[in-house]
Parts: C-alpha cells; structure tokens; sequence
C-alpha cells in the first residue's frame, strides 16, 4: 500500500453500502501491518448515545470500545433519527457544529498514525442547509475513499460519486470494493471490471481494494 495520509475520509456511492464494514476492515488491515489507528464517526444518526458504527468498527478490529470512544471523541455528533445530518438536527432541534468534529479529528490525529473517518451516507449528503459532506472534505483537504459494489445500478452511482470528487479536485485515495452485495454473479463481474477500468483511465495512483466476502 502507498504512503498513507493521516486522515482519510471514508465515503460511498449511496446509503447501505457498507461503509462501517469497510472502515473497520481497513482499520484491521492496516493495524495487522503495523500502523496505529482508530476510526471516527463523523456524524452519527439514528443513535442516542453510543455510535452504533464506531462498534460495528471495534467488533470487526477485534478490539474492544476505546477511552476515546468513551469518551465520544471518535463520535462527537449524534442525532436520534436515522436520516440525513441535516434533517436529523432539526427534527432534535439542534444545531450541527461542524468545528466539534474538526477538533475531535484533530485530537485523535494527535493520539493515532491514522484516522479514518467515516462518513454519513454519500457525498452529496446534505449536512446543514446547503453544504454538503463534499464540501466539508474540499474545505479540510481530507484524501477519500470510496465504498462500493456490484449490485445493479452500482456502476452509475460509483461514476457520479467519482465525477463529483474529480470535479472538486479531491484525492482519491482509494476505492474500495464490497463483495457482500453480490448477488448476481453476471453483473458484479462485469461492473467489478468496468469500475476497474475506469479508475485506471481516470484517477492515477488510486487504489483499488476489495474486501474479502467474509469478514
């Protein structure tokens, strides 16, 4: 694996793709090569105290909930309805303070050789009124990762996504590919090597990686 950045932004081409799974993975894999890492939620919904993602995480690293954890600086925003962080404020009447999870960041890049961050939904998420989860990652410089399948339609999803990073002049560090969706063989294969393809043609240096089917 190239030189790996401090902190990675960790994104998909829709809601449901798994992107808990593939951070905790990831996480695992480069802990495995001897690296110090923890995961951040960047903004957790549908959960009332404890990120359900940031457990997902820890159960798939193999490792228990962390001080940080405790602590809820690898989750520092929490919203009780399962919906976009921007909805999810309002219905909670709050309202989301990007800088608290800036500086949750902050404090475990301090603590950790890496820190990937997770994100909420896709990248065109919205995350308060008009600004978007891609515009929080053009404004703190973050290399991304993308989350994706081989489900039907997963190919246009996965070359919008790409799209809109390129538009933005984002890094895209590394594409990675979930086979738990695979449920026709046929179009997996076949999206599997067009998305291949098309990020060798288009995005030099990133990488691809693909997870194994069970974790």
């Amino acid at each position: 694996m190239t030189e790996i950045p401090s902190r990675i932004f960790i994104t998909g081409i829709g809601t449901d793709v798994g992107k808990s799974y593939a951070t905790g993975w990831l996480a695992r894999e480069l802990t495995n090569q001897g690296h110090n890492v923890i995961t951040q939620k960047f903004i957790q919904t549908g959960n009332s105290d404890m990120s359900e993602d940031i457990e997902v995480h820890r159960r798939i690293m193999g490792i228990s909930l962390q001080e940080v954890d405790k602590a809820h600086i690898t989750a520092p925003v929490i919203f009780s309805y399962p919906a976009s962080p921007d909805l999810a404020a309002r219905i909670d009447n709050k309202t989301l303070d990007l800088h608290v999870i800036e500086e949750a960041s902050q404090s475990l890049a301090a603590q950790y050789d890496v820190v990937l961050i997770e994100g909420a939904g896709g990248i065109m998420v919205p995350l308060r009124n008009e600004y978007l989860t891609i515009d929080y990652i053009t404004s703190h410089h973050l290399p991304t990762i993308v989350v994706t399948n081989g489900r039907l339609g997963s190919v246009s999803d996965t070359l919008l996504t790409l799209e809109a990073i390129r538009h933005r002049d984002i890094e895209l560090y590394a594409v990675i590919y979930n086979p738990y969706f695979d449920r026709d063989a046929t179009i997996a294969a076949d999206s599997r090597i067009y998305m291949q393809e098309y990020i060798k043609r288009n995005f030099n240096n990133t990488l691809w990686l693909e997870m194994p089917e069970t974790l």
